[in-house]
C-alpha cells in the first residue's frame, strides 16, 4: 500500500482523510489508546466554540476518514523494519503489512500521579494534565499542581495567570529543580508543599480535601498534574530516528524523521501537545507523502 499510519488520535485520522482524498491506498492501526479520549471538554478545538468531548472528536474524525475511503482498523503494531528497497514492513497482530510510506502517530501516555483512582478522576475532569487546553475555565479558584522530578516551572507559571491561589504538590517526591527556579515560584506567590498525601476525601462529584501524613489537610477547586509524557517513539528510534531528551521525535518541515520515508505527527513529536497542532502537523506530512509517492491513476 502506499502508507500505513500507526495510531488513530486527531493525528493519525486527519492524516487518514488526507491521503484517502489524495487518493492514495492507507491503512490505520488504531490501538485505542488516544490521549484525546480522556479529554472531557476542550474549548481550544476550531468550529467548537461551546467545547467538545474527546471521544466525541475522534468518533467524528474516524467519520470524516471512512466517508473518503479510508481503511481504518483495531490493533497493535509490534515491529517496524526498513527494507533495501525502501519500503516498510510492519508486524500488526502477528502478520506483515507492507507499506512505501509510514506516518507514526502513536502520541504518548501522560505520567501519572502515584494517586488512587487517578485514571478515573481524570476521566471525570477531578484532576486534569493541560492547562494550554482549560486553565480560562479554572480562572480564580484555588488550584493544585502536582510536580515532581524533572518537573519545569512553565507550567506553575502559565496556570499562576489565572489564579492568586496556586500551591505545588510535590506527594513527597524529590524535585529535581534549580535552587534558583524554585524560587522563582515562591517570589510569585506560589506555596510548595513537599508533604506527602495521606488520604483524598470526596464529596460527590469533587476532591473535597487532601489530608497531608503531617496532618494539614488543604482544599482545592481545581488540580492539575504536571509529570511529563511518555513518548510512544519506539518503533521509530529502533530504526535510528533521532529523538530529543524526553524521546519526542525530531523532524523536519514535512514531518519526516532522520529515516527516510518514515514520518510522524501529533504527541509523538517535539513541540505543543494540542489537538490543532497534531491536525496541522497530520495535513503537512499526509501531503508530503502524496508528494513523494508516483502520481495515482486518473480515475475513469
Amino acid at each position: 500500500m502506499d502508507c500505513l499510519v500507526i495510531g488513530a488520535g486527531p493525528a493519525g485520522l486527519t492524516a487518514a482523510t488526507y491521503l484517502a482524498r489524495f487518493r492514495r491506498e492507507a491503512l490505520v492501526i488504531d490501538g485505542g489508546a488516544s490521549r484525546a479520549s480522556w479529554i472531557p471538554v476542550s474549548h481550544n478545538v476550531p468550529a467548537f466554540p461551546d467545547g467538545i468531548a474527546g471521544p466525541e472528536l475522534l468518533d467524528r474524525l474516524r467519520a470524516q476518514a471512512r466517508r473518503y475511503g479510508a481503511n481504518i482498523v483495531p490493533g497493535e503494531v509490534t515491529g517496524l523494519e526498513k527494507l533495501p528497497d525502501g519500503a516498510f514492513v510492519a508486524t500488526v497482530d502477528g502478520r506483515s503489512v507492507r507499506a512505501e510510506r509510514v506516518l507514526l502517530a502513536t502520541g504518548g501516555l501522560d505520567v501519572e500521579p502515584e494517586l488512587p483512582g487517578v485514571r478515573d478522576a481524570v476521566q471525570r475532569g477531578l484532576v486534569r494534565y493541560c492547562p494550554i487546553c482549560d486553565a480560562y475555565e479554572v480562572t480564580g479558584q484555588k488550584v493544585a499542581l502536582i510536580a515532581y522530578g524533572k518537573c519545569r516551572p512553565r507550567e506553575a507559571m502559565l496556570l499562576r495567570a489565572y489564579t492568586a491561589d496556586l500551591t505545588v504538590l510535590t506527594l513527597g517526591q524529590k524535585m529535581q529543580m534549580p535552587a534558583e527556579e524554585r524560587a522563582e515560584l515562591e517570589a510569585a506567590g506560589i506555596r510548595i508543599l513537599d508533604d506527602p498525601v495521606a488520604a483524598l476525601s470526596m464529596d460527590g462529584d469533587r476532591i473535597a480535601s487532601w489530608q497531608m501524613q503531617a496532618g494539614d489537610r488543604h482544599e482545592f477547586d481545581t488540580v492539575y498534574t504536571a509529570l511529563g509524557i511518555r513518548t510512544r517513539s519506539g518503533l521509530a528510534t529502533a530504526l535510528g530516528a533521532e529523538a530529543d531528551e524526553d524521546g519526542a521525535l525530531i523532524v523536519d518541515a514535512h514531518q519526516q524523521t532522520s529515516v527516510e520515508g518514515l514520518y510522524a505527527a501529533g504527541d509523538v513529536v517535539r513541540g505543543l501537545s494540542q489537538v490543532s497542532v497534531a491536525a496541522g502537523q497530520a495535513a503537512i506530512a499526509a501531503t508530503a507523502i502524496n508528494n513523494s509517492l508516483p502520481e495515482p491513476q486518473p480515475s475513469r
